[in-house]
């Protein structure tokens, strides 16, 4: 019994630390079982961890390539610092990269980690900011890409990770990437059921209630009536006198 859990366990050091997990456990889990904070964007609970956005990059034995925690396996006997001079470095280019191609108002996490690895937001000022028509096409949410950061969470959990309903997707390539419908179709012309775990999961603005942007708006009880309410559809056999 004990030679089985000896097995199913391994040891490592995280900042100094010596812990023990469980085996497959990610760098991540570790983090979270000592009590360490390592930042995320990509990452949620709903959504399977896919190492995008590399905020969580650790350095594990002083390796060329920082690692992602939320993908990368705890290595017995390995040593592990979530925050040398290091991982702050590469945290603090992400976020400025970010922040010089992304409007971040409404990111309040992100903001945080700004502000906490002093990221320089000015410090790439010929970028280009993504620029995207807000896309208001059904009564449920809001579309404004802009804002979007690319995590991937909302196409995750419109598909096989909670909803299995695949309305969105990804489109271009590089900085002209974005989410999309499949063939830029309306919401409403889509497989969207408006179950709202896109606009759940979402870190930034990009996708928002329609209520909540209309109270932002200004609108009125009546014009939020008008255009949060989805038209009833009509059976083209039946005239108005059946």
């Amino acid at each position: 019994m004990v030679s089985n859990m000896a097995e199913d366990s391994i040891k490592l050091s995280l900042d100094g630390e010596d812990i023990e997990v469980a085996r497959g456990a990610t760098l991540l889990d570790a983090a979270e079982q000592a009590g360490i904070d390592i930042p995320v964007i990509c990452y949620h609970e709903a959504t399977s961890p896919n190492g995008l956005c590399r905020i969580c990059v650790v350095d594990v034995d002083g390796g060329r390539v920082l690692q992602p925690a939320c993908v990368a396996e705890c290595q017995a006997d390995s040593k592990v610092e979530t925050r040398n001079e290091r991982v702050e470095r590469s945290r603090r280019t992400i976020l400025e990269m970010l922040n010089a191609s992304v409007n971040l108002a409404e990111a309040p996490e992100i903001q945080e980690m700004i502000a906490d690895y002093a990221a320089d937001e000015a410090r790439f000022p010929d970028a280009n900011l993504r620029e995207h028509t807000l896309i208001d096409d059904n009564p449920f949410y809001i579309r404004d890409y802009e804002q979007c950061v690319l995590c991937w969470r909302c196409v995750q959990v419109c598909a096989e990770d909670a909803q299995f309903t695949f309305a969105l997707t990804l489109k271009n390539r590089g900085h002209d990437t974005s989410v999309a419908t499949a063939f830029d179709i309306s919401m409403t012309e889509s497989p969207c059921v408006f179950c709202g775990q896109c606009v759940g999961v979402c870190p930034t603005g990009a996708l928002k209630p329609k209520v909540q942007w209309g109270l932002e708006q200004g609108w009125g009880a009546d014009e939020m009536r008008q255009k949060t309410r989805r038209g009833r559809k009509r059976n083209p056999e039946k005239t108005d006198g059946e």
